[in-house]
């Protein structure tokens, strides 16, 4: 019987590991393909954008409530469902014949990672009763994680260099099928419904509010700040996030407590969760952009940096979780953001004609030293400020906005970089070269102008991603500052109903 039980524990973890990196490892493929998908398809900086946020999107916007589905329904079918949703969004990718269709797929594939993320962890927690197990298995879980992205940039740039890039998605296919399968071979079934419901209105207006507000600021680039949809579009985000407010405070039982905001050191690791993901999926989005679109690298070779930046969390891992346990979080997040906001401006300083892998080693490590830091201490800072009782929600919040950070840094940065490349490039061309570049942005131009207008193009983008790398630098930097003003160590848990101390800087 023990036996039994012990290689059912062992199926399970290897389940939801597997459910695990398959999520993550959809979320990395991209990265060295931009410069093929920009080709392939003739997009534009925003729609390449969306390709990375049609994903990162619904994953944000619906993992917290997955969870509830998962505590309500069992854990093993909402496993076993989005390994296979997975899987179908990314068959879509690897037939796509359009940008419309990618990004279909994308977001597929993101709802599926919506229903492994919160369901996996689930899992693992209910089958590992033992706090050692679970904290043994947890580690093997994040573990995944860190493979995942190291082998997602690698497999996608291999595959993309020898064959068509569509391949690159084929993997995740595979790895969804085999999640589906194994979910409902060794899983054991879990729920919690006690206490637990849906929050409609919350989801809802939170859902409409975060994707128009994404699309708008995405869009706003190529139709102009004025157009009647651009405007509608952020009108509509405001009043949503307004009514996710309002349905907040009214719900019975509300996916996130409008309270905890009040909790200073809470509300600014929310704040860092957003900035330092935006800075640094930005700084990604530029770089992969430069070396494979405008550079013309091949995916392999476009994909090195983020192979390398991915392998630093699995070198880190030993270190790391021995300072999670004697190092406060804040000063972890100060240790984290300092190095990302070097490595930002170290590359927002390279001329864009740099392709040598050596000259990204230095930033690289500074970012992955950076990300890894950041990442690891931020659901402490947020979890330890907030009421014991309220820790999944402060945990799956957090998860929200990192995630909602993500997929706003490739939207704003591209919006950032291609306007202010089309500004530079205003009355610099003639003829077909302009109208190239009225119809489909500088990306175009550099890729398929003229000689004289491919130069002018390059100098123009080197100048709209320097900008945007900057950009998020100072996002880096604002997170650090906010740390150092609001974030406290050793913060007292307070009961649930007490009041909420003000914490002054």
């Amino acid at each position: 019987m023990t036996n039994a039980v012990k290689k059912l524990d062992v199926g399970t973890l290897i389940a939801c590991c597997l459910a695990v990196a398959a999520a993550q490892l959809c979320i990395t493929v991209p990265s060295p393909i931009n410069g093929e998908i920009q080709a392939a398809f003739g997009a534009s900086g925003s729609q390449v954008a969306w390709v990375t946020s049609a994903f990162i999107l619904p994953t944000a916007i619906l993992e917290l409530n997955f969870g509830v589905l998962g505590d309500l329904f069992g854990r093993k079918r909402l496993l076993v469902l989005g390994g296979f949703v997975l899987a179908l969004g990314e068959l879509l990718n690897a037939t796509s014949q359009n940008i419309t269709m990618l990004w279909i797929g994308q977001a597929l594939a993101g709802v599926g990672a919506a229903a492994l993320f919160p369901s996996s962890l689930a899992v693992i927690a209910a089958a590992t009763p033992d706090e050692k197990d679970r904290a043994k298995a947890v580690s093997t879980w994040a573990l995944s994680i860190s493979l995942a992205s190291a082998v997602g940039p690698l497999s996608s740039g291999v595959l993309a260099t020898v064959a068509d890039f569509r391949w690159a998605f084929v993997p995740p296919v595979v790895l969804g099928i085999a999640v589906g399968i194994a979910g409902w071979v060794l899983v054991t079934d879990s729920r919690a419904p006690e206490g637990r419901a849906l929050d409609w209105p919350g989801q809802i207006t939170v859902a409409v509010g975060l994707t128009a507000l994404l699309w708008g600021i995405i869009e706003g680039g190529d139709r102009g700040w004025s157009s009647p949809s651009i405007v509608l579009a952020l009108v509509l985000a405001a009043v949503a996030l307004a009514g996710f407010v309002f349905a907040e405070k009214r719900a019975v039982s509300p996916m996130f407590n409008l309270d905890l905001l009040r909790i200073p050191s809470f509300a600014a690791a929310a704040v860092v969760a957003l900035t330092g993901m935006f800075g640094f999926i930005g700084t990604a989005y530029v770089v992969s952009i430069r070396l494979g679109a405008v550079m013309h690298l091949s995916a392999l070779r476009a994909g090195m940096p983020f192979v390398i930046l991915q392998l630093i969390p699995l070198l880190l891992a030993p270190v790391l979780s021995r300072m999670l346990t004697r190092v406060e979080p804040r000063r972890l997040l100060m240790g984290g953001l300092l190095p990302m906001a070097a490595g930002q401006f170290w590359i927002a300083a390279l001329p864009i004609t740099t392709t040598s892998l050596a000259a990204f080693i230095g930033p690289v490590l500074l970012l992955g030293v950076g990300f890894i830091c950041v990442v690891s201490s931020l659901t402490s800072a947020a979890v330890n400020a907030v009421p014991i009782e309220m820790t999944g929600m402060a945990s799956g919040a957090t998860s929200l906005v990192r995630e909602f950070g993500q997929g706003l840094g490739p939207a704003v940065i591209s919006t950032v970089a291609m306007s202010a490349a089309s500004s530079a490039l205003a009355g610099k061309l003639s003829g077909a070269d302009a109208g190239m570049e009225a119809a489909a942005g500088p990306l175009a131009v550099v890729n398929a102008g003229s000689d004289s207008a491919r130069a002018a193009a390059q100098d123009a983008l080197a100048h709209g991603m320097s900008l945007g790398v900057v950009i998020c630098g100072c996002a880096s930097l604002l997170g650090a500052v906010v740390t150092l003003l609001l974030v406290r160590g050793n913060t007292a848990r307070v009961t649930a109903g007490a009041p909420v101390q003000t914490v002054s800087a």
